[in-house]
C-alpha cells in the first residue's frame, strides 16, 4: 500500500491543530494569569487522589494527537458527505471549548463559567463521539 504525500501531509495537519490549540490555550492562560498552568494547579485544594501536574501535558499531548488521529479518518471518508460535515462541526466545536475552558479556569479564574463550559464540552464531545461512530467506528 502506497501512501500519497498529500496523504502524509493531512494526517500530519489533522494532529498538529489540536496540539497547536491546547499550545495557544495554555500560553494565553499563562500570559492572562502571569503564572504557569502547573503552578497554578499545584495552589488549588486538591483531594488526595488528584494526579500531579506533571501529568497533564502527557494525557492532554496524547489525547489532542488522538483527537487529530480521528478527526483525519473523519474527513477521509469525504468532507462532502453531509455526516461528516455534520461530525466534524462538532469536533471543531470541541476543540474550541477545550482552547476556551483552560482560559476560563486558569487565566481569567472565572470558575463558575469554566464549570459551564467544562459540562458543555462533556456534551458536544459525547455529541461528536456518536457522530464519529456512526462514520468510523475506530475514529471514536
Amino acid at each position: 500500500m502506497i501512501i500519497s504525500i498529500k496523504e502524509v501531509r493531512n494526517f500530519i495537519i489533522s494532529i498538529l491543530i489540536p496540539l497547536i490549540v491546547g499550545y495557544l490555550s495554555n500560553v494565553l492562560s499563562r500570559l492572562l494569569s502571569g503564572i504557569s498552568t502547573s503552578t497554578y494547579y499545584s495552589q488549588l485544594i486538591k483531594p488526595s487522589f488528584a494526579p500531579p501536574s506533571f501529568i497533564f501535558p502527557i494525557v492532554w499531548t496524547i489525547l489532542y494527537v488522538l483527537m487529530g488521529i480521528s478527526a483525519y479518518k473523519i474527513l477521509k471518508k469525504g468532507y462532502d458527505l453531509s455526516k461528516v460535515k455534520d461530525a466534524m462541526f462538532y469536533y471543531w466545536l470541541q476543540l474550541a471549548l477545550n482552547f476556551v475552558w483552560s482560559i476560563l479556569f486558569f487565566g481569567l479564574e472565572l470558575r463558575f463559567t469554566a464549570l459551564v463550559t467544562i459540562v458543555l464540552l462533556i456534551i458536544v464531545v459525547s455529541i461528536m463521539m456518536y457522530k464519529f461512530s456512526k462514520i468510523d467506528k475506530k475514529a471514536m
